[in-house]
C-alpha cells in the first residue's frame, strides 16, 4: 500500500505540472451531458449480430466466486452475515411455520469480479466528460457517472488468449500486451476486433487463486503484480472503439507498470479519457479451453445509485 501511495503522489505531481495536457480529453464525443461513455457504441444492430454468434447455446460464468478470503486491492474486503429475523425464539412465522434466511453484506463493491464505472478513475480529480470530483463525488454517492447510468452491456465478446499467444500457461507479471501483441494474437486466432466489442484477455493469472492447471496457489503474488494491457495496447483498443476491456487479473494493466508509463495510466486512457469500461477478475479459463474466441456477451450490472464499481457476473453465450 505504501508503494502505491508513493507512486500515486508522483502521478499527481506530473498532472499538476502540466494541467493543460490533462484537459484536452474532457469533452465527450457524445455531448456535454453524456454519462454512458463507450456504451453509446452499442446499437440494436450490433446486439442482433451478437445474438447470431450463438450456435451451441452454451453459457459461461465470467465472474469468479468471491468471499471474505478473496484477495483484493488494499484496503478492500467484504463480509457476509446470515440472520433469521424474528425467528430465533419461534418455530417459524404464522400457522405454516415459515422460516427464512436473510443476509447482510458489508464491504467494498470493487472486489472480486467487478466493473469499473466511469466515476472510478480520473486525472487530477477530473473525470469522464470533464466532470470534476468536487461537483459530483459526494460521500453518500456520486451524482454523476454512477453505476446506475450504465446501459445493458450486450454485444460481441472477443477473447484474446495471450497465454497461448506467448506460448505460456501463466504469463509473467509485468508482461504488457502491446498494440503489436494484440494484433498478433487476433490474427493467430483468426478474429477481427471491431467497434462495439467487449474484449477480454486471458493470461492464466487466475490460476494463482486456486492452484488450477498445475499452477502453485499464491494469493500474495496474485494481488500485488500481474501481466496485462499495455499503454500502446490500450491506445489501439481506443482507436477501434471497443465498449469494455476485461481480463483474468485484479487490475487489467501490467504491474509493475511499463517503463515511462504512469500509475494506472492505462485505466486513465480507457475510463476518463474515452469512457471505456474495465472488467476485472474475469474467469476466462473455460472460454480459453474451448477456444471460444467469439461469443455473445451479456451484463446488466446491479443499479445501485451513485456507486463507483459493482461486483458482477457477466455471461458469455456461444
Amino acid at each position: 500500500m505504501k508503494k502505491f501511495g508513493i507512486l500515486a503522489a508522483g502521478a499527481l505531481a506530473l498532472g499538476l505540472a502540466n494541467p493543460a495536457a490533462a484537459q484536452d480529453w474532457t469533452k465527450s464525443k457524445w455531448g456535454p451531458k453524456d454519462e454512458a461513455g463507450a456504451a453509446n457504441h452499442i446499437t440494436p444492430e450490433l446486439v442482433k449480430k451478437a445474438a447470431g454468434l450463438i450456435k451451441l447455446g452454451k453459457t459461461y460464468h465470467l465472474g469468479i466466486v468471491v468471499d471474505s478470503k478473496t484477495p483484493a486491492f488494499p484496503p478492500r474486503g467484504l463480509s457476509v452475515t446470515i440472520l433469521q429475523p424474528n425467528q430465533i425464539t419461534t418455530s417459524g412465522l404464522g400457522p405454516t411455520k415459515t422460516s427464512y434466511n436473510d443476509d447482510i453484506f458489508m464491504g467494498w463493491l470493487g472486489i472480486g469480479p467487478q466493473i469499473d464505472g466511469l466515476g472510478h478513475i480520473g486525472v487530477d480529480h477530473v473525470y469522464y466528460n470533464g466532470y470534476k470530483a468536487k461537483d459530483f463525488a459526494k460521500a453518500d454517492g456520486l451524482t454523476k457517472l454512477g453505476i446506475e447510468k450504465i446501459p445493458p452491456l450486450v454485444g460481441r465478446g472477443v477473447l484474446l488468449d495471450m497465454a497461448a499467444y506467448f506460448g505460456k500457461k501463466l504469463l509473467k507479471e509485468g508482461t504488457p500486451y502491446t498494440r503489436e501483441d494484440i494484433m498478433g494474437a487476433a490474427k493467430k486466432q483468426g478474429v477481427e476486433l471491431r467497434k462495439g466489442d467487449i474484449v477480454l484477455f486471458h493470461s492464466g493469472w487466475l490460476n494463482l487463486l486456486d492452484g488450477a492447471d498445475g499452477t502453485k496457489k499464491d494469493l500474495k503474488r496474485y494481488v500485488s503484480t500481474e501481466p496485462g494491457l499495455g499503454k500502446t495496447g490500450a491506445e489501439y483498443l481506443v482507436e477501434i472503439g471497443v465498449v469494455a476491456v476485461g481480463a483474468d487479473t485484479w487490475g487489467l494493466e501490467a504491474v509493475p507498470f511499463e517503463k515511462g508509463v504512469g500509475v494506472f495510466e492505462v485505466h486513465q486512457i480507457l475510463i476518463p479519457k474515452n469512457g471505456i469500461y474495465i472488467l476485472e477478475n474475469m474467469d476466462t479459463r473455460a472460454l480459453a479451453a474451448d477456444k471460444a474466441y467469439e461469443f455473445m456477451f451479456v451484463l446488466g450490472a446491479a443499479r445501485v445509485r451513485g456507486t463507483v464499481q459493482m461486483i458482477i457476473n457477466p455471461i458469455a453465450i456461444r
